[in-house]
C-alpha cells in the first residue's frame, strides 16, 4: 500500500485484504486525510470479514464424496455401491479441486463415457449420483458454494415399450416353472404375479412377512414397507412350502437361473433387459386393465412418484372407453 501525492491531492492505494485481496484507490486533499483513511481501511479488515478475500477451498471432488457418504450415504441401502461408481468418476474425470469444477467438465465426461457405449440411462444416474453429493453437503453446510451440476439437463430417455403377458401366457409359464428342478421357482412367480413384488423382494421373504393374509414387503427398494394383500390359498401354499422347504426363517433360496431358463424354454419374448421384472409389469398392467385405480395400484407397487404408476393408466378400461367416444370423428358420427 502506498501514500503518494498527485495532482488533484494525495492518493492512497491499499489492498486491505492482502495480495489476492480487492485494490482500492482514493485521492484526499491532504496528506493527513491520506493517513487517516488508510488506517480506517486497515481497522475494516479486522472488524469485517467481508473486505478480505475468500480462503482458497483446496479439497478435492473426491472429498466431498467421502463427506457425503460419511454423513448420508452409508445409512443408504446402496450407499456402498454407490460411492464407489462415485470414486470411478472422480478418477475418470482428474479428480478436480471441488471449487473449481464445472458443468462442462463433466459434460465432457459424460459424451467420452458415451462414445465408449455406456447407455444414456446410466450417465443420468451417475450425473443424479453427483448432483447428490453436492446437495447433500450443501445442507449440511460443508459446501457454501453452488451446485454446479443445477442447471446441467439429463439426458432425454425415450420410453421402452411396456410389455406384459396375456393369461395365456402366465399359464405357459407357471406349466413350464412347475417342472423346475427349482423347487422355489414356482412360487415366488406366483407371489410377484399376486402381489407386482421385485424379484428380490419375493426371493427374500421371510415366513414373518405372511401373516392375516398379508404379505409386508420390506428392505424394499424405496426403503418404505408396504403390505399388500394375497389370497387365503396362496398364505396355506406358502406357510406349507416353508414347513417342507424352508432355510430357517427363509421361505426360499435363488431361482432366478431356473426363471431365465424357463422363459427361454417357453420362448416368450421379453422387451430388452427385461426378466423377472416381466412379472411386475404383468399384475400391474392386468390390475389396470381389470379396473384397478391407479392410487391404489402406486401404494401396492411401492412407487415413490405417482408419474412412475401413470404409465399403466392407459390400460384402464376407462381410459380406453373416452378414447373411443371422445374422438373428433367419433363427435362427428354423433351429429
Amino acid at each position: 500500500m502506498t501514500i503518494k501525492q498527485v495532482k488533484t491531492g494525495w492518493q492512497v492505494d491499499i489492498q486491505p485484504g492482502g495480495r489476492t485481496g480487492k485494490r482500492i484507490k482514493k485521492t484526499h486533499a491532504t496528506k493527513a486525510e491520506a493517513i487517516a483513511w488508510e488506517r480506517f481501511i486497515q481497522a475494516k479488515v479486522q472488524e469485517s470479514p467481508e473486505w478480505s478475500p475468500p480462503k482458497k477451498d483446496a479439497r478435492l471432488v473426491s472429498d466431498l464424496v467421502e463427506l457425503w457418504y460419511q454423513h448420508h450415504g452409508a445409512e443408504l441401502k446402496d450407499g456402498l455401491g454407490r460411492k464407489r461408481i462415485l470414486l470411478a468418476m472422480c478418477e475418470a474425470m482428474g479428480n478436480p479441486r471441488a471449487e473449481k469444477f464445472t458443468p462442462d467438465q463433466f459434460a465432457t465426461y459424460r459424451m467420452k463415457r458415451i462414445d465408449d457405449g455406456i447407455k444414456p440411462n446410466t450417465m443420468n444416474r451417475e450425473q443424479a449420483y453427483l448432483r447428490a453429493v453436492f446437495n447433500e453437503t450443501i445442507r449440511l453446510g460443508h459446501w457454501k458454494k453452488e451446485n454446479p451440476l443445477v442447471k446441467l439437463r439429463a439426458f432425454k430417455i425415450q420410453e421402452q415399450e411396456l410389455s406384459f403377458l396375456t393369461l395365456q401366457q402366465v399359464l405357459v409359464l407357471l406349466n413350464r416353472l412347475s417342472i423346475s428342478k427349482n423347487i422355489h421357482v414356482t412360487l415366488i412367480s406366483k407371489v410377484c404375479l399376486s402381489t407386482g413384488g421385485r424379484w428380490g423382494e419375493a426371493e427374500g421373504l421371510r415366513i414373518s412377512q405372511v401373516r392375516g393374509g398379508m404379505i409386508q414387503f420390506v428392505q424394499t427398494k424405496s426403503s418404505k414397507a408396504r403390505s399388500v394383500p394375497i389370497s387365503e390359498e396362496l398364505e396355506k401354499e406358502l406357510i406349507a412350502h416353508h414347513e417342507k422347504n424352508g432355510i430357517g426363517e427363509r421361505l426360499f433360496i435363488s431361482a432366478y437361473s431356473a426363471f431365465r431358463e424357463a422363459i427361454e424354454q417357453t420362448k416368450l419374448k421379453l422387451s430388452v433387459g427385461q426378466l423377472t421384472h416381466i412379472l411386475r409389469h404383468t399384475f400391474a398392467s392386468h390390475f389396470m386393465m381389470n379396473g384397478g385405480n391407479i392410487i391404489a395400484l402406486q401404494k401396492i407397487l411401492g412407487h415413490h412418484s405417482l408419474a412412475m404408476t401413470m404409465r399403466y393408466a392407459h390400460l384402464s378400461p376407462e381410459h380406453l372407453q373416452e378414447t373411443l367416444q371422445l374422438n373428433p370423428l367419433a363427435r362427428l358420427n354423433l351429429g
